[in-house]
């Protein structure tokens, strides 16, 4: 397949010798178009990837937060046709960050494979990251994605062991997502000597990139694990800080993109230092 926005960032970051800020945000939380200011947000503050949630009404790998962050979206109107918008309007100012969306399969299925790729290709999404569809499954949406030009990213997870390992790789592109923990997001944040494990397990298997997530919240953290992966994916702290400034009926308490600039700015300062930190 032809090389991609999210081939060349990581490309770019490894010639920096620095790992990538993968950020998570719920397309459409709390609204349209604050949504869209939270994504120029993102990039502005540091986001060298952003993943742009669709959200879904039965998510299954959520935590309580990015569930309540997709119910929000829903109940503001918020479709897979407007999250697909909401790519396009982002790249109206920025044509350089890539964007990854991130979500469940049914409301791909519901909108048409087909339809949908055209569509999601037509507005500047780099990436997909379908989190209910198994490699078994690669001729529904996997396979098609790729001869679209789409990078199509998997899941591995502590249970993901070497026998099961090269058939999640089998079709993976642009990086390997690696699931820091068992169980839902935001969780505690995994043991650091496992991660770095696990990454060198990974890397055995494959040249891609491998990006660690589920956890992190903090810039000390992201530093930490930024020592041994090359990106780390931030979401529930982001999808967070939305939450944190709205009131009772959704009423904003404080700019809800000011609010996740501020928090992605020490991120990013904390995925800068880690190789610095390595190399102490």
């Amino acid at each position: 397949m032809t090389t991609t926005r999210i081939d060349r960032r990581m490309a770019k970051l490894k010639v920096e010798g620095r790992p990538a800020l993968v950020t998570y945000f719920m397309g459409g939380d709390p609204d349209y178009d604050t949504s869209l200011s939270i994504m120029k947000a993102l990039s502005r503050s540091g986001a060298d990837i952003i993943e742009l949630g669709m959200p879904f009404s039965d998510p299954m790998a959520d935590g309580p937060a990015i569930q309540a962050a997709g119910l929000r979206a829903l109940r503001a109107g918020q479709t897979l046709g407007k999250t697909l918008k909401m790519a396009s309007d982002f790249r109206a100012s920025d044509n350089e960050t890539p964007i990854v969306l991130m979500g469940y399969y049914n409301p791909i299925y519901i909108y048409g494979v087909d339809r949908f790729l055209a569509d999601a290709k037509a507005s500047g999404i780099d990436g997909l990251i379908v989190v209910d569809l198994p490699p078994e499954m690669d001729e529904e949406l996997c396979i098609p994605a790729l001869k679209a030009g789409v990078n199509f990213i998997r899941l591995a997870t502590p249970t993901t062991d070497d026998k099961r390992l090269p058939k999640v790789l089998e079709n993976t592109s642009g990086f390997v997502y690696y699931v820091s923990m068992t169980g839902i997001t935001g969780s505690a944040l995994a043991d650091t000597g496992k991660v770095e494990e696990a990454v060198k397990r990974i890397k055995s298997h494959t040249d891609l990139p491998v990006c660690v997530g589920f956890g992190v919240k903090t810039a000390e953290q992201a530093r930490t694990i930024g020592q041994s992966a090359d990106g780390v994916v931030v979401g529930t702290a982001i999808v967070n800080a939305v939450a944190n400034v709205l009131g009772p009926n959704g009423e904003h308490t404080a700019d809800p993109a000011q609010a996740v600039a501020t928090l992605v700015s020490g991120l990013s300062q904390g995925v800068r230092a880690a190789r610095l930190a390595a190399a102490e």
